[in-house]
């Protein structure tokens, strides 16, 4: 059996908090519907030409939870939010946005608990059908009552408690 061990340097406190924040948040929300939210300990497998790709992400809303084999779901979720680290704010950028928007994942959000700001991506077709993601908006102190989960209208969600504020 090969496993791969890869050294991650470790987050920062805030940026736990905010993953915790935001599943605590929407879980009781969610509680009598078929979705579910998950923190950034369940991991998605899928084939991409051909490869299989394992990704963790922070946190997601997924309502397709029978697709599973022990921590792995095979299928996609709905929402996926990724808190910025150091060390992952280019991938969080490039690499994983770029797989999350091939999967055709609804919504993406990009949170930077340093500036204290979401944006928020919505995905959507162009004219030959292929799929991209639209920056539907950025949230900051300025406009955190514009804060919510698009494709989740029913969510509520402050910003002052995703962020501890």
């Amino acid at each position: 059996m090969n496993m791969v061990l890869t050294d991650m340097a470790g987050a920062y406190i805030e940026h736990s908090e905010v993953i915790t924040a935001f599943t605590s948040i929407v879980y009781n929300q969610l509680k009598d519907s078929i979705c579910r939210v998950y923190p950034d300990n369940v991991q998605y497998k899928w084939k991409v030409d051909g490869e299989e790709v394992t990704v963790i992400p922070d946190a997601t809303i997924n309502c397709r939870v029978y697709a599973k084999k022990g921590n792995s779901f095979f299928d996609i979720p709905r929402f996926v939010m990724e808190v910025l680290s150091d060390s992952t704010r280019k991938y969080d950028r490039g690499e994983k946005m770029e797989l999350y928007r091939r999967m055709e994942i609804d919504e993406y959000w990009i949170v930077d608990w340093e500036k204290r700001q979401v944006e928020i991506y919505n995905l959507d077709y162009d004219a030959n059908g292929e799929p991209q993601y639209h920056l539907f908006k950025t949230i900051t102190r300025e406009n955190k009552e514009e804060l919510e989960i698009v494709h989740f209208p029913q969510i509520r969600i402050s910003f002052d408690e995703l962020f501890y504020l």
